[in-house]
């Protein structure tokens, strides 16, 4: 599972210690916090507690995170996701478990509404191209070509838990649904046990369960792209709802002065160059979050700020090449502060 990873978490964590202290300082009777942190879902994961002082809640969370994963990953063999990329030729009918059906319709759902800018079947691409191996290989224009052509989300049919494939060619890739999908069904699990207060990090997905003990909303850090994880450029005002962001300067390289990364045209196979560099999405579920910051990013910002102003609840925040922010209606409310280079676009 891929996106959002480690130096996002670290951006958030250290806004969120540096909230903590402050908080103890002004309420010295509060309970401390406890976290648990795993490297799971191919990122690093960590669960804080501000309400309760129990270790096992924490416990089943990162268990939960290893079950999840070795149910949706596409890379762990026997798992739902695995056994439906490795079919037969022959085999095109599948009957999902509720998990798996529910993130596929909304993955196929973004597609259609983004026309095929963002595609749930972008797998033969996002497993061709190499953002982590250290080696900054662009692959060979044939071989992209040949990967762009098996993308087409039209080759998918879901009726229900039935997912028909139209094409033995047709892979699908999770990567952008299956973190939003883990942190809603993590935030259930809290809810259930008691929990009022917490943060569910699964590597930069935020999701915020109710506010600050203090009552004060969770103040979320923006990394600055291409800068060090510490380094912010707006905190947002968050309360009970989930922060994704997508960006450039997430899993790329750099050759001959070129970046790479991997934000995927599904119709050229190579990285989308659009004058974006990152979005992030407020939403009530994470889902939307995550698969929201990539279909918006694959849009562009006129097209992906059009479709998030005719959605009611969700905000976006679109930072341009040249630095400007960007903010659907409503956003800059969230806004607490901002710092950096970063120019709030006021038209």
């Amino acid at each position: 599972m891929k996106k959002k990873e480690a130096t996002a978490l670290l951006t958030v964590l250290a806004v969120l210690f540096l909230g903590c202290a402050a908080a103890l300082l002004l309420h010295p009777a509060q309970k401390t916090p406890i976290s648990r942190s795993a490297f799971l879902l191919n990122t690093f994961v960590n669960i804080t507690l501000y309400d309760s002082q129990d270790e096992e809640i924490l416990d089943q969370c990162i268990d939960l995170c290893r079950e999840y994963e070795n149910r949706f990953s596409k890379t762990i063999e026997g798992s739902e996701l695995y056994r439906i990329n490795h079919r037969a030729p022959d085999e095109t009918t599948f009957l999902l478990s509720d998990d798996m059906a529910e993130m596929i319709r909304e993955g196929l759902y973004y597609s259609e509404q983004s026309d095929g800018a963002y595609d749930l079947t972008i797998e033969p691409l996002s497993s061709l191209w190499n953002f982590t191996d250290g080696k900054h290989k662009i692959p060979d224009a044939g071989e992209i070509e040949q990967a762009a052509s098996r993308v087409n989300w039209k080759n998918l049919k879901l009726e229900g838990n039935t997912l028909t494939f139209l094409s033995p060619d047709t892979t699908i890739d999770l990567g952008s649904v299956a973190k939003g999908y883990i942190a809603d069904r993590l935030k259930e699990y809290l809810l259930e046990s008691g929990v009022r207060s917490a943060i569910i990090n699964l590597g930069g997905n935020v999701l915020c369960v109710g506010k600050q003990p203090s009552r004060e909303p969770f103040l979320i850090g923006l990394q600055m792209p291409f800068e060090d994880y510490d380094s912010i450029f707006a905190n947002l005002k968050i309360d009970d709802l989930s922060v994704v962001s997508s960006g450039v300067y997430e899993r790329h390289f750099v050759v001959d002065g070129v970046n790479y990364h991997h934000l995927l045209n599904p119709k050229t196979g190579y990285p989308y160059d659009n004058g974006l560099v990152s979005v992030t999405i407020v939403s009530p579920r994470s889902i939307d979050g995550d698969v929201l910051s990539t279909t918006c990013f694959s849009m562009g910002l006129e097209k992906g700020m059009e479709l998030l102003n005719s959605m009611e609840g969700i905000y976006g925040f679109f930072v341009t090449e040249d630095y400007e922010l960007y903010c659907t209606d409503g956003a800059e409310d969230f806004i607490h502060q901002t710092a950096g280079d970063i120019k709030i676009n006021q038209s």
